[in-house]
């Protein structure tokens, strides 16, 4: 059974950095692509950024792209995304997902979600 983790959520001023963590179990399959969602309040989920499990090769949203960085230790199964120079509209429950398609970036094509982690950004 495949489970994904978060952590390293929480409340920060503009401009600030975060660095979320995402520690998956169950996942065996090395042609995977792991990714990060988010979803404000009153709006629908995006996606912000991809990586292949296997290359390391990593794609992203225009709206985060030059701020924001996805990496992994493959060693640890886990996937990060470090959140720098962040604003106001960042503020949102970021989600962890795992697939198989590459850059893939819609909700349908992540099979596999976390629960869930807080990320508040105050102006």
């Amino acid at each position: 059974q495949v489970q994904l983790v978060e952590s390293g959520g929480g409340l920060v001023q503009a401009g600030g950095s975060l660095r979320l963590s995402c520690a998956a179990s169950g996942l065996t399959f090395t042609r995977y692509v792991r990714g990060w969602f988010r979803q404000a309040p009153g709006k629908e989920r995006e996606f912000v950024a991809g990586i292949s499990w296997s290359v390391s090769m990593t794609y992203y949203a225009d709206s985060v792209k030059d701020r924001f960085t996805i990496s992994r230790d493959a060693a640890k199964n886990t996937v990060y995304l470090q959140m720098n120079n962040l604003k106001s509209e960042d503020t949102a429950v970021y989600y962890c997902v795992a697939g198989s398609t590459w850059n893939a970036r819609t909700t349908q094509e992540f099979p596999y979600w976390g629960q869930g982690t807080q990320v508040t950004v105050s102006s």
